[in-house]
């Protein structure tokens, strides 16, 4: 496993070209690995990665990868905030953006106020969800919400990290998806929602 600061790891993976983006997102601020995993291993698959857009606002470091452009959603399942089973196929019919995150990932901690604060001026226009990956789901998940003080978001859980695996991918990662469940575009790190990079991005065409 990739240590990156002695703080947090990036899943071990065969490309080398995720090496690199290990490289870009170490730092006192870099990207988590999952909150606990048996073997030490890594899923396999992750191809093209784009290491040439690597930036930092501040504590916010991320890369933006176009690899998986046209991918469909994962259909795997978890839970919403009202505790029952649903899958992103669920929210088509509008753009949609995923953040995978943890209660325990300073990266996604630190992003999640920019994220809230996205959510609530999307109106219409797309959904925007939050779903943790705390093993532990609502135990720590329910009580962060409660003194995060968030506007918008909802709590979802994903304690199984099917969401995550199906990324094969470190956090916080935040997959953007057009309205009929196709990927455009993911930001693996905290980004700043509210900067100008994410409204680029945002602002791309979703078709």
């Amino acid at each position: 496993m990739l240590l990156l600061s002695g703080v947090f790891a990036i899943r071990r993976v065969l490309n080398p070209s995720l090496a690199i983006l290990g490289l870009l997102l170490a730092g006192p601020i870099a990207g988590c690995d999952r909150e606990k995993q048996a073997d030490g291993q890594a899923g396999q698959g992750q191809e093209n990665v784009s290491a040439g857009q690597a930036k930092g606002v501040g504590q916010f470091e991320y890369i933006i990868d176009r690899s998986h452009k046209g991918e469909a959603a994962p259909a795997a399942a978890f839970r919403g905030p009202d505790d029952a089973a649903v899958t992103l196929v669920s929210f088509r019919g509008k753009p949609l953006l995923v953040n995978l995150w943890a209660t325990w990932c300073a990266p996604c901690v630190a992003e999640m106020p920019t994220l809230d604060a996205l959510a609530a001026k999307s109106g219409e226009r797309m959904t925007v969800i939050a779903v943790a990956q705390d093993l532990k789901g609502a135990e720590v998940v329910d009580p962060w919400f409660q003194k995060a003080g968030l506007k918008a978001l909802q709590p979802y859980l994903d304690p199984e990290n099917g969401l995550l695996d199906a990324a094969n991918s470190a956090l916080p990662t935040s997959i953007f998806y057009d309205a009929e469940g196709r990927e455009i575009w993911r930001v693996v790190g905290a980004i700043d929602w509210q900067g100008k990079e994410a409204q680029a991005l945002l602002a791309e065409p979703s078709s």
